[in-house]
């Protein structure tokens, strides 16, 4: 079963919802999504959480990392996805260093996002005593939060690139303490990405929010992809963990080859594709 709308709940999910699911076992589907069109594919699919992920910066503008992206480009996007998928849980990222100065600026932020996006929910990175306080904060005031441990995007210059963490037992150790701290500062939920297979189900095990895996295993209570890289549309990306459930990027370059060519050769557009002076438009 499912916490989306057309799923067992038959409304728009809620936090609670999530919890439920956990409980009784059910694996939670989440996708990445950064526009109107693909927002619509995900709710009428029945995907049970949206991710507006700062992930857009390389996928969707082009940016080398996810650094440079600012809070308007997270809220112009945002915006997009909850006018294709209204009835869908909404999560938004607050990208970098908009919650990381202060904890008041955090929840200037993370208010604005709601505020303008419809949203139910912001992600933050990381698990550190800062993050900690941020998130009770947050979370006091009435913003849902879901916590990001183990590779956190953000941090990749410090972590010295995309590598999977919490290999050795001092990091698993601190990633298990960082993972309940979390919960205990009130997350509704916590991606682990890049962890081991073994860490991410004995964390999973130990909370009892959800754990939604991107480079974890099947262990996790749910699990995340970026939506252009599950549909192939980005072949150059193969990381171990990504299984590509389509390929958008053939199909679409047959039909803009296909395109080019019958303009050239005057074959597009035809008879049928142009309007008579009295005809229907």
């Amino acid at each position: 079963m499912s916490a989306s709308p057309e799923g067992s709940v038959g409304r728009r999910a809620n936090v609670h919802d999530f919890l439920a699911m956990k409980g009784r076992g059910e694996k939670i589907t989440v996708l990445t999504c950064y526009d109107v069109l693909f927002a619509r594919i995900l709710e009428e699919a029945g995907v049970d959480m949206i991710l507006v992920g700062d992930s857009l910066g390389q996928v969707a503008l082009g940016y080398e990392s996810t650094l440079p992206v600012t809070l308007d480009e997270m809220i112009h996007h945002a915006r997009a996805v909850r006018r294709g998928a209204p009835r869908t849980f909404t999560v938004v990222d607050l990208p970098f260093l908009t919650y990381q100065v202060s904890v008041e600026e955090a929840l200037r932020n993370a208010g604005r996002v709601l505020k303008e996006t419809g949203a139910e929910a912001v992600k933050l990175e990381g698990g550190d005593a800062v993050a900690v306080a941020t998130v009770k904060r947050l979370v006091a005031c009435g913003i849902p939060v879901m916590a990001h441990l183990g590779l956190t995007p953000q941090s990749v210059h410090a972590l010295g690139g995309y590598r999977v963490q919490g290999r050795d037992p001092a990091a698993a150790t601190r990633m298990r303490e960082e993972a309940l701290a979390m919960e205990e500062a009130g997350a509704f939920a916590v991606v682990l990405e890049l962890v081991p297979g073994p860490l991410a189900r004995q964390v999973s095990g130990e909370l009892s929010i959800p754990t939604i895996g991107i480079g974890a295993g099947v262990g996790c209570d749910g699990q995340v992809l970026v939506l252009p890289d599950a549909l192939g549309l980005n072949p150059g990306f193969t990381p171990r963990f990504l299984r590509r459930f389509s390929d958008l990027h053939g199909e679409a370059l047959r039909g803009v080859s296909a395109f080019v060519e019958e303009v050239r050769e005057g074959r597009y557009p035809g008879p049928e594709h142009t309007f008579d002076p009295e005809g229907p438009a």
